[in-house]
């Protein structure tokens, strides 16, 4: 594509250069920068992409789009001054890779818990419809049944423009996505046209990198402000910020509930370790899943698709056919009549969410043991919290390490530890290493309990010191399970 082409529209303070030029890709990272592609210096959190403009002209950058002019400039290139970059990059990616968004609906999904359940479930739910659909989750990114493995819950502007311009090309009606507040806050949905976003709920998550509860917010409002009058806004009433999501938003907003009077209202008849019996709108239907978040979740996923057209009374059948999300809420039966559940809840909030429900079901008919940790290099004030959450709703709580990264696993504990109280710690005991912390679990347990392993979920690693080690939490379990 011709460089004038993609600049056009963007707000430029300066050009050196020629704009004629052919473009044949475009890069935020110099070490992909081949010949005759573009580089956009943007100034990261970690690094400052300007610092790579020599690595990325080495590479065979013909055109160079910055904040600040290099000292040196050479003739045979393109130099494209604009005030941010970071601002921009979407836009740039949004038009080299044929504005993707035009021809197929978008549909975001934020909040802290229920994101990659909810997108996967949407993406699951359409392909029985008989659609070609795209899937951007922290899981896994997916182009119609093809996996293309993620490192991050949004790609960059970049990556991510590519991945969706390869899904409209590939024929894809629908994608659903993540949205993470990094990415909103980062401008990586720059350039991208949303049919529609559905907000889940906001509790405490990534203060490491938000520092205020009240920034984190806006950063998930930044989403819905940026929709447009022909999508929508569906929220979930049940959470005291949802409301707030929507007060500046152009988009047509919806509510869904399992309390209120909602446009999307549910409630949960029956409850138990095979499935629930809900009823949505005055029509009951039973599911394959645990909870009343499931419940919330599912209610995210009727609305979704009765908003884009879709008769109820199909929208129901298919939600009746739906398997959960690996990791979460995932149980294991075990010959000895107790229960294992895996499940990524890696917040306070996520992990009461969790624990509710297996008290809900178990009715007091059975024990819970509680499997827990929390990652290292992140946000250390909820450590103390998560332990005191499973303690307060466990009969025994093992904790361990989860994904310590540069951290030492034991500190880690100590400051989970440092949450509880003298009759808390009568019921704890902490185990560093996971494996041996999950096969305790299982040694204490009897028949009608529930062990719940909480953190990992779907993850089959642990990262150490940069190092992403082979651990999954289900094969640990099952092995334990063949072998009793």
């Amino acid at each position: 594509m011709k460089l004038e082409e993609i600049i056009q529209g963007v707000a430029i303070e300066e050009i050196k250069g020629d704009i004629l030029k052919e473009i044949k890709g475009i890069h935020i990272d110099s070490r992909l920068v081949e010949e005759g592609d573009m580089f956009v210096a943007v100034k990261g959190t970690q690094t400052d992409g300007h610092a790579y403009i020599e690595k990325a002209i080495e590479k065979g950058a013909i055109a160079i789009v910055c904040e600040t002019l290099p000292e040196h400039i050479d003739e045979q290139l393109t130099y494209i001054k604009v005030n941010h970059t970071e601002d921009l990059v979407g836009k740039l990616a949004t038009t080299f890779y044929g504005n993707p968004t035009s021809k197929l609906k978008l549909i975001g999904v934020t909040g802290t818990n229920g994101k990659t359940t909810i997108a996967t479930l949407l993406y699951n739910m359409f392909r029985k419809f008989g659609y070609k659909v795209g899937l951007i989750s922290t899981v896994c990114n997916y182009i119609d049944g093809e996996a293309i493995p993620t490192e991050h819950t949004t790609p960059d502007p970049i990556t991510l423009n590519k991945l969706l311009g390869r899904m409209a090309d590939e024929g894809c009606k629908y994608a659903f996505m993540e949205v993470s507040s990094h990415a909103v806050a980062q401008k990586r949905i720059g350039g991208l046209k949303f049919a529609g976003g559905i907000f889940t709920n906001l509790t405490r998550d990534h203060l490491d990198y938000h520092k205020t509860v009240d920034n984190y917010l806006k950063a998930k409002k930044a989403f819905f402000d940026g929709l447009t009058k022909d999508a929508f806004a569906l929220v979930n009433l049940d959470d005291k910020n949802g409301l707030v999501m929507t007060q500046n938003t152009k988009a047509k907003v919806c509510t869904y509930s399992l309390r209120s009077l909602s446009d999307f209202k549910g409630k949960v008849l029956e409850d138990g370790f095979e499935g629930m019996l809900l009823d949505i709108n005055n029509i009951e239907v039973f599911v394959q899943f645990i909870g009343r978040f499931n419940a919330a979740n599912l209610l995210a996923v009727y609305g979704t698709a009765c908003l884009l057209g879709k008769k109820p009374e199909d929208v129901l059948v298919a939600l009746s056919t739906l398997r959960p999300v690996s990791g979460r809420f995932d149980s294991l039966r075990s010959s000895q009549g107790y229960t294992a559940i895996v499940d990524y809840a890696h917040t306070p909030d996520a992990l009461v969410n969790v624990l509710d429900t297996i008290q809900e079901v178990l009715n007091g008919k059975g024990k819970i043991i509680t499997v827990v940790g929390a990652g290292g290099n992140r946000d250390k004030g909820k450590r103390p919290i998560m332990a005191q959450e499973a303690t307060k709703k466990s009969d025994r709580v093992i904790i361990t390490s989860d994904n310590p990264r540069f951290e030492e696993p034991q500190d880690i504990i100590n400051d989970m530890l440092a949450g509880l109280g003298k009759d808390d710690l009568k019921k704890v005991i902490s185990i560093v290493d996971r494996k041996e912390a999950i096969k305790t679990a299982c040694m204490l347990a009897q028949t009608g309990d529930v062990i719940l392993v909480a953190g990992k979920g779907h993850e089959n690693y642990q990262d150490i010191k940069g190092v992403k080690h082979h651990f999954d939490d289900k094969e640990v379990i099952r092995e334990i399970f063949d072998n009793e």
